[in-house]
């Protein structure tokens, strides 16, 4: 008597024999296993090491994930990663060595606004698709100038927007603002402006200062004085703290606003005292372990926040944004690729083309590149946050 587990092993394999024959009798599809190399040029040193760092650790985690998933077939992402040391000049030398190396696909560009907006003309003559962190309109703008440039970093107008809404839910008709004296700075100064006009929220008083400045008492002491309902700081993160710690000693009584570029770390440590009951706009990911994960996204922003934190033993609010970066520029590469050997030179055209028009729920939000807006991240994708008890919060 034959037993069924008899006829298993003989049907089993009958299929890998003939499953063998066939392969060898017709051939198999040539597999593809050339890297997906991304270029990456970083604030690893001077002014702005501290995002370039957080960066850097999200672009290797999501590195790892991705080349463990599988889902990217034999495939594996690798990267080039330099330094420009938060100077303009040395990041544009590193744009040109990674546009002249054939094997680069893409490449991702940090927080420096002057780096990427000085960089477009190289990128552009060498048709390198480059995914920018800097939250710069001038980055991705106007689109006709900027074919091979894609941004993923908050818009000055959806975070003016969102600020705005939220001093009108509280009926705040006076406010203040610090702001950095840099591109990013001045246009979020402009889109205040114009969104406390519709609001009929009074601007009492503004002070610009440098990205690198480090004392910043007398600019805010000369806001406060002017008893606004709210101070609005919209500067780098190490600077919106300090700003924070200059109102406290100013006795200041009314209310703190952070723009997006001004999110850190979660954790606020120290910088407690002066942050507490701060209001802060930017994305859900720096919360996420705040909020139901009802869809697939939330639950991916979820596991990744619980994966940075458990590496790295913390969170930073900018690593969303350039893990989703690797994201797009990895499904970009798939979707247009589909023979071996398609990258480096000869496949930028096509990512350039399938980056245009990529849609994704990624960890920072809703992102959606069209060929009329290079800017992918959705006005929605922003939310009201709260410092309390150390860390932020959602708000309500």
């Amino acid at each position: 008597m034959i037993t069924i587990r008899s006829v298993t092993i003989t049907a089993l394999a009958s299929a890998v024999l003939a499953t063998t024959l066939t392969g060898c009798q017709f051939g198999t599809a040539e597999q593809d296993t050339s890297p997906i190399v991304i270029a990456v040029d970083l604030e690893l040193s001077g002014s702005a090491a501290p995002v370039g760092k957080a960066y850097q650790r999200a672009l290797d985690l999501k590195v790892e994930q991705l080349n463990a998933s599988g889902a990217l077939g034999a495939r594996k992402i690798k990267l080039k990663v330099k330094d420009n040391r938060s100077d303009a000049s040395e990041s544009l030398r590193n744009v040109d060595d990674f546009s002249n190396d054939p094997q680069v696909s893409a490449l991702i560009m940090g927080g420096c606004n002057e780096c990427a907006v000085g960089a477009v003309r190289t990128i552009n003559e060498k048709k390198l698709p480059t995914v920018v962190l800097a939250p710069s309109s001038a980055v991705a703008s106007p689109v006709a100038d900027r074919r091979y440039v894609f941004k993923l970093a908050p818009n000055a107008v959806d975070s003016a927007a969102a600020l705005t809404s939220e001093l009108s839910r509280r009926s705040i008709k006076k406010a203040a603002v610090l702001n950095s004296e840099d591109s990013y700075g001045r246009e979020g100064l402009a889109a205040l402006r114009s969104e406390f006009a519709k609001a009929d929220i009074r601007l009492v008083s503004d002070q610009g200062i440098k990205a690198t400045e480090t004392d910043v008492n007398q600019p805010v002491s000369a806001l406060t004085d002017r008893k606004p309902g709210a101070l609005v700081v919209w500067t780098p993160p190490e600077q919106a703290m300090l700003a924070a710690t200059a109102a406290q000693q100013a006795k200041f009584k009314g209310a703190l606003f952070f723009d997006a570029v001004a999110a850190g770390d979660l954790f606020l440590g120290a910088s407690a005292g002066p942050t507490e009951q701060a209001t802060l706009i930017f994305t859900q990911t720096m919360v996420i372990d705040d909020v139901i994960a009802t869809t697939p996204a939330k639950a991916a922003r979820r596991q990744w926040f619980q994966n940075y934190t458990a590496r790295f033993g913390g969170y930073n609010g900018f690593s969303s944004f350039a893990a989703d970066a690797v994201q797009l520029i990895a499904d970009a590469e798939l979707r247009a690729g589909g023979e071996p050997g398609r990258t480096g030179r000869d496949g930028r055209d096509g990512l350039r083309d399938v980056l245009e028009t990529s849609q994704l729920d990624g960890l920072s939000g809703p992102i959606r590149m069209t060929p009329d807006n290079h800017s992918g991240l959705m006005p929605q994708a922003l939310t009201t946050l709260v410092a309390r008890g150390g860390r932020w919060r959602l708000a309500g």
